[in-house]
């Protein structure tokens, strides 16, 4: 017999208030302590995990001297709720810091990065394959340098590149050895080189570093599989990462089962994989370029849908075959109960799935609320939702408290708390494991997706700065078919191959609608990046609209969507202008922003056939700051000036093009370049824009690329900046010669700072105060290089570089440079020496 929970009842309101507070004081610490930009000693982290327990004590020996200054039961409540929620608080913030400091710990020792290092260790999880080689985790076991032993992160990430690399001196290349086949729970031996954790940071940006921490890598590197290094061996196969050997081993049987066909086929196995095994990195990149047009990502992974589908299919398995199992004599009803056996059941291979699946954010949150409705159940009680979504939150932040961070983390716990808050979740969680009604389930469908539209759009919106339009009608005609059709065809799969070329061909109509609908041109909208508390109360207001109260209460949703969707991004005044120094590797890219124009300078490298900066930084940084790009300027065909071009022409197919490479096809771009010539100049919103090279003779001489570099000289009435691409010495000298104005207030680094350019001539003729560097991490060709950044040193001139920077903002209006990892800093990004 059940038993509700009753808030008349004052002990068992009394618990439910005491573990809300405790449950929402340990979430809240946890995410105080995340805002801390260093970390404190370990010290003083254990002491405040202490404080609970000495608070606890006192209460318990001195119980009288609490109770005294109240005179009802409850603002006795209340104070002991505080107590419960300060020390929650507490043991929140400082076991979060003491893990953080204690990870931190084990990191790579500086003196190590670069060297040689022979390495045994045990692939971890699946290997990513690419064009270009193989990534993959190693949990380290030994490592030597020199033959001595030496101390090394326990858990790397490594790449293994085929082909030709860069050798040592950044000149030579050196032909390295096709990867192996690796496969999860092997042991290897093999030389690496390893570096600190080191990513680009970005406004708005994906921040590496975070979910590098949060995998528990603590360095990244690649193995030297040279013909002069040791080769590469396998040593033994362990028993180790079973979970792992077997998502490898599903995701080869689909691939191989499936990618022999169509290219459509080809990306059927990615979707499938993805829905299987959690390999997210198998759906290719066009794919998911649709996916997130039409607004059903979610579903092309692992997502809390999936995984109640399962739990409903095997517990009605098990049930069935609970009750049934009379007929074999066994009689199993007399031990258990059909449905408490179809509950445990369910749940339990449910969480198996989830664990398969990779064990993501919405996985978790799934899983813990089934547990917790599943031993409601068994044990005859009932939580009111609030109880039972914060402690699904509770055990997700308690477990990895860095899951605060994620997109996917909000957008999870919000979707369903909004359900919950406007009766649908209640109702969800009811009826987890039944069925009702088809056209009930349609109406709930529509009804629960309006809902969390209306919810999730400004937090997207705050999270990724754009919206689907078309979301609602794609994930109505989505949700039934990958939730009810394919994924069910995916899974038996695994036991019956032959249901994977069902699934296939499942996929088609969906991808042929999805692409519809993704192609219109209102599919998308892209907003201005607003400030936190614009997306909270937008998504306020959107739960107060899709609640069900009277429409009076209703309508006050409105003016709280108002800031984030009319929020507008700050530009400059009119005659002032911007620079924003991209970071993005070993590369160029720089936003250059007027009252009313953008310009970029060259879109940055490809880092693969799937991935390049316009994708992974420009784009959702030019959407964030709401900046329609006028002009890509492309100083010159070399791929780490011209890489993300195409990606941002597609964002902004109205740019016009201006380079030194004249065929846009060079660029895979269907445009051809306007060229670009000394002595063009235009003028935005009061700030003059000149092109000082190249000349017309250099084309005719056939000029190397970095000798055609464009460079852009933009000024206003008090300062101006120089944009030099990969000029060199001579180009340098006769610019110099030409006795044009090359005095800038701040330089781009000529060739990243390569000791072929920054001659002492040209430093002494633009006279900058600030020289910006945009070069990766200990890149392999050594810049910028000291012995030009003694030259600017000697000059007084300011370097400011990526590596150190992160991305840097420069305006005529403050002569600061804004540094990203400055403004952004918290504990677990890598700071350069």
């Amino acid at each position: 017999m059940q038993t509700s929970l009753n808030l008349d009842d004052s002990s068992a309101a009394g618990g439910f208030w005491t573990g809300s507070v405790v449950m929402a004081g340990l979430v809240a610490g946890s995410a105080l302590q995340l805002q801390q930009r260093e970390l404190w000693q370990g010290l003083m982290y254990a002491l405040i995990v202490a404080l609970p327990s000495v608070i606890g004590s006192l209460y318990a020996i001195n119980r009288r001297v609490f109770r005294r200054p109240f005179r009802d039961a409850r603002g006795l409540r209340l104070w002991r709720g505080v107590l419960w929620g300060f020390g929650a608080l507490a043991l929140g913030f400082g076991g979060c810091g003491l893990r953080a400091t204690v990870f931190l710990q084990h990191g790579l020792n500086p003196a190590l990065e670069g060297r040689d290092l022979a390495v045994v260790g045990v692939v971890a999880a699946m290997p990513q394959r690419n064009d270009g080689g193989v990534r993959f985790r190693l949990d380290v076991e030994s490592a030597a340098l020199d033959g001595a032993p030496v101390s090394v992160p326990a858990r790397v990430l490594l790449g293994w590149y085929g082909g030709a690399s860069m050798g040592m001196d950044g000149a030579t290349l050196e032909l390295q050895r096709q990867p192996a086949e690796l496969r999860p729970g092997e042991r290897w031996q093999m030389t690496v080189r390893l570096k600190a954790p080191h990513g680009n940071l970005n406004p708005h940006g994906f921040d590496y570093e975070l979910w590098l921490w949060e995998q528990g890598v603590q360095a990244t590197g690649y193995v030297r599989a040279g013909l002069k290094d040791p080769v590469p061996r396998r040593l033994a196969v362990t028993a180790w990462h079973p979970v792992e050997r077997a998502r490898h081993a599903v995701r080869d049987a689909i691939q191989a089962h499936i990618s022999d066909g169509s290219p459509e086929r080809q990306r059927s196995a990615g979707i499938l994989t993805a829905l299987v095994t959690g390999d997210q990195a198998a759906i290719e990149r066009a794919d998911w370029d649709v996916f997130r047009a039409t607004g059903v990502a979610h579903l092309m992974s692992i997502s809390g849908l999936h995984i109640t589908l399962f739990a409903w299919v095997a517990a009605a398995l098990i049930g069935a075959f609970w009750r049934r199992s009379a007929l074999w004599g066994w009689r199993l009803c007399l031990w258990l109960p059909a449905p408490s056996a179809a509950l445990i059941g369910g749940v339990a291979l449910a969480t198996a799935y989830a664990v398969f699946s990779g064990w993501g954010v919405p996985a978790q949150r799934t899983i813990w609320m089934l547990v917790a409705v599943g031993l409601l159940r068994l044990t005859g009680r009932q939580w009111p939702w609030p109880a039972v979504w914060l402690l699904a939150c509770t055990v997700v932040v308690a477990r990895d408290p860095w899951a605060l961070m994620q997109a996917g983390f909000w957008l999870s716990f919000v979707a369903v708390g909004v359900l919950f808050a406007t009766d649908l979740g209640a109702n969800s969680v009811q009826y987890k494991l039944g069925w009702r009604h088809f056209h009930h389930k349609f109406r709930q469908l529509l009804h629960e997706q309006w809902v969390v539209t209306l919810a999730l759009t400004p937090l997207s919106l705050l999270l990724f700065g754009q919206m689907s339009v078309v979301g609602i009608v794609a994930n109505l005609l989505a949700i039934p078919w990958v939730t009810l059709v394919v994924t069910p065809l995916a899974l038996g799969g695994v036991i019956a191959p032959a249901l994977w070329d069902a699934a296939a061909w499942a996929l088609r109509p969906l991808a042929a609608g999805l692409g519809f609908l993704g192609g219109l041109p209102f599919a998308t909208v892209s907003l201005a990046a607003a400030p936190v508390w614009a997306g909270a109360t937008g998504v306020l207001g959107g739960v107060l609209l899709a609640a069900r109260l009277p429409w009076g209460m209703r309508a006050l949703g409105l003016p709280l969507l108002l800031p984030v969707l009319f929020w507008q991004a700050p530009r400059p005044a009119a005659g002032e202008f911007e620079l924003l120094a991209a970071d993005i590797g070993q590369g160029n890219a720089v936003i250059v922003r007027t009252a009313g124009h953008t310009l970029v300078y060259d879109a940055g490298p490809r880092f693969s056939a799937e991935s390049d900066a316009g994708h992974r930084v420009l784009v959702p940084l030019l959407r964030a700051l709401d900046a329609p790009v006028d002009t890509l300027m492309l100083s010159h065909r070399d791929t780490d000036h011209t890489g993300g071009a195409r990606a941002v022409l597609a964002m902004q197919p109205l740019a016009a093009l201006l380079s030194s490479i004249e065929d846009g096809h060079e660029l895979q771009v269907p445009r051809a370049a306007t060229r670009c010539l000394a002595g063009q100049r235009w003028d935005w919103d009061g700030v003059a824009f000149e092109i000082l090279h190249p000349q017309a003779a250099d084309y005719d001489r056939g000029a190397r690329p970095n000798a055609l570099s464009c460079v852009l000289r933009i000024a206003n009435s008090g300062r101006s900046a120089l944009l030099v691409g990969d000029i060199e010495a001579l180009q340098e000298a006769r610019l110099v010669a030409s006795g044009r104005n090359l005095k800038a207030d701040v330089l781009l680094m000529p060739h990243h700072g390569s000791k072929t350019s920054s001659t002492p001539e040209f430093l002494d003729a633009v006279r900058p105060q600030v020289a910006l560097a945009q070069a990766g991490y200990r890149n392999r060709f050594g810049h910028p290089a000291p012995a030009v950044l003694e030259r600017y040193r000697e000059r007084g001139i300011r370097v400011v570089d990526s590596p150190r920077c992160g991305a840097a903002t420069w305006s005529t209006a403050s002569p600061d440079v804004i540094c990203q990892r400055e403004v952004a800093k918290r504990y677990w990004h890598h700071q350069v020496p």
